[in-house]
């Protein structure tokens, strides 16, 4: 066969179709029908159950929390509960690989975890850095997109079908996995009062998580839900998956309140249940506030463990801004270094970055928005003024960048 016909000997394009053909004793294959194989090696894999499952290094409660320290300032408690869980989930691991060995009959049920906290505490934050360290594969997967199945949206399937992607389509792997589903508290039941209409985005997702988070083999789309309904299916068990959910719950101290309030009511009240922090109410968070605000009372049980996550204080605001690895600031100042300017910036100013974002209750997320608005010229006009090597905010210029936008007319009630 002459140099200039060669062609895939799989597919028949020739080699003017293809970006890659390798030539072999006899025959040539090109690069799509290599990625084609490599697929069918793992489904035939997955079929068979031959896929491995890697080995890992169980960490400790307290090397766990350590590495949380280093990203995340303050929220001791719910650090506290997510390191135990986690740990927990991988002896739970090792003593499943175990069990069949040593012919143990006890087995351990996992305990999937509700973190409860205002929005910009961290609770994403929390889910992201015990991604980065976890060895065991790890997803974060968005309840605000998923509805009951039969309608427009995703089904609940679909966040398996993440962690099947996250595992490289490895069974055994994605089954002893962890999965953070995020904004949980947006698919609280409407309303208790029934109407015409289902409440698909609601109770119809709880109702389907249900199984899910119990544990059930699921029938889960690896390509993604209704997009490519020919696809074959790949039986997931979630028995050993731990899922962990965050929400802000938005009004949920009211229904803390109100609860509080009625306990304390009577003759002989103990004078120590009078002194309520009434700053942070989700400390006193209990599992029938959540049935209140609109989970249904069986999801509820599924979510034994709860924790919350104190609102940010002038303190914790001004640490999460200097002193974390990836603090804002080193982040402003990798970003100006790597245009060879050298930044520094006034204590002044970032105690006044501090008073705005208290100011606008946004959470740590308020820093990054005025720290954008007071860097945005500076950013902009970097690179045509290569000269100035070296770049100094003062608490007169902070001032200046933030009364040019209307940033500095934002003020919540």
């Amino acid at each position: 066969m002459a140099k200039d016909n060669r062609k895939c000997s799989f597919c028949g394009r020739d080699e003017k179709s293809v970006d890659i053909l390798i030539s072999g004793a006899s025959a040539h294959i090109c690069e799509r029908c290599i990625e084609q194989a490599q697929l069918i090696v793992k489904e035939e894999k997955i079929a068979r159950g031959k896929s491995k499952t890697p080995s890992f290094k169980l960490l400790k409660p307290v090397e766990i929390y350590d590495h949380l320290e280093k990203y995340v300032i303050g929220q001791e408690d719910a650090k506290k509960v997510l390191s135990v869980a986690v740990y927990n989930h991988y002896k739970r691991i090792a003593h499943i690989s175990q069990k069949a060995s040593s012919h143990d009959d006890l087995e351990l049920e996992k305990s999937n975890i509700v973190l409860v906290g205002e929005t910009g505490t961290g609770k994403t934050l929390l889910a992201r850095t015990i991604a980065r360290m976890l060895q065991v594969p790890f997803c974060i997967a968005d309840a605000t997109v998923l509805t009951e199945a039969g309608y427009v949206g995703e089904d609940v399937e679909s966040i398996l079908a993440r962690l099947l992607q996250v595992a490289d389509y490895e069974v055994t792997a994605a089954e002893r996995g962890i999965i953070f589903i995020d904004e949980v508290d947006k698919i609280a039941r409407k309303s208790d009062n029934p109407s015409l209409t289902r409440d698909v985005s609601g109770e119809g997702v709880q109702q389907a998580l249900l199984k899910i988070l119990e544990g059930a083999v699921v029938n889960v789309p690896p390509q993604g839900g209704r997009k490519h309904p020919e696809q074959k299916m790949v039986q997931v068990n979630t028995q050993n998956i731990l899922f962990i959910c965050g929400g802000a719950f938005d009004g949920i101290e009211k229904r803390i309140s109100s609860r509080m309030q009625t306990n304390i009511i009577g003759y002989g009240v103990n004078k120590e249940h009078d002194v309520v922090d009434r700053d942070n109410m989700l400390q006193y968070i209990a599992p029938q506030d959540l049935r209140s605000y609109g989970l249904i009372p069986e999801l509820v049980g599924r979510l034994p463990v709860l924790t919350h996550l104190n609102p940010l204080d002038k303190d914790t605001l001004r640490q999460i801004l200097t002193e974390p690895q990836n603090s804002l600031i080193k982040q402003y100042t990798k970003l100006f270094e790597l245009d060879d300017v050298e930044l520094s910036i006034d204590n002044k100013v970032l105690d006044y970055i501090v008073e705005k974002a208290i100011e606008f209750k946004l959470g740590a997320r308020g820093l990054r928005s005025i720290c954008e608005v007071i860097m945005r010229d500076a950013m902009f006009d970097i690179t045509s003024h290569s000269k100035h090597k070296k770049l100094h905010i003062d608490i007169e210029y902070a001032k200046k960048q933030l009364s040019k936008t209307n940033i500095s007319h934002l003020k919540v009630a």
